[in-house]
């Protein structure tokens, strides 16, 4: 039967996309979960635009995205050269945004569960912390995936497609 083995790679396939997408929904919670612990650390310092609502919030959406995006990034695949391994910066972009988000949640935490608030100022070095680290893991999976995207759908711009009916249409 030709189909039974086409029917188990749509399966493989349908299966490994679900696992992919509940995976990245658990880091979005853990950067969720971090951007609270943060959020509840710099809310302490007394600082009014700190102790908001709309700051918790915005400090929770972004590591939710950032740890989306940033800790799980998309390969281009390989072209086929021969070339000798290179260090990928997105790679490094993504792993030093995740660590330093990581250090900032787990000092925030440290402070809340033993009551130790730390010096304002250096409450403020681990605000900066998150806010540098998460930025960094966003910037990295939004550059990683645009790569991924350009690679897979080639610039409609270019002189391959200047004979296209389409593409003309659009051009004027």
């Amino acid at each position: 039967m030709p189909n039974e083995g086409n029917h188990a790679m749509q399966d493989y396939y349908l299966i490994s996309r679900a696992a992919h997408v509940i995976g990245r929904s658990g880091l979005a919670m853990a950067g969720a979960m971090c951007g609270t612990f943060v959020a509840a650390q710099l809310a302490k310092t007394d600082i009014a635009a700190l102790d908001t609502f709309g700051f918790t919030a915005a400090m929770v959406l972004a590591g939710m995205i950032a740890f989306y995006l940033g800790i799980d990034i998309p390969w281009l695949p390989a072209s086929g050269a021969r070339h000798p391994p290179r260090v990928e910066p997105v790679e490094l972009l993504s792993a030093a945004g995740t660590f330093l988000a990581a250090v900032a949640a787990l000092i925030s935490v440290c402070a809340i569960v033993l009551d130790e608030a730390p010096h304002r100022a250096w409450e403020l070095v681990i605000g900066s912390w998150w806010l540098v680290g998460t930025a960094m893991q966003i910037s990295a999976g939004s550059i990683a995936r645009l790569r991924l995207a350009r690679k897979a759908y080639p610039q409609s711009s270019s002189p391959a497609h200047a004979g296209d009916p389409v593409f003309q249409r659009h051009q004027g």
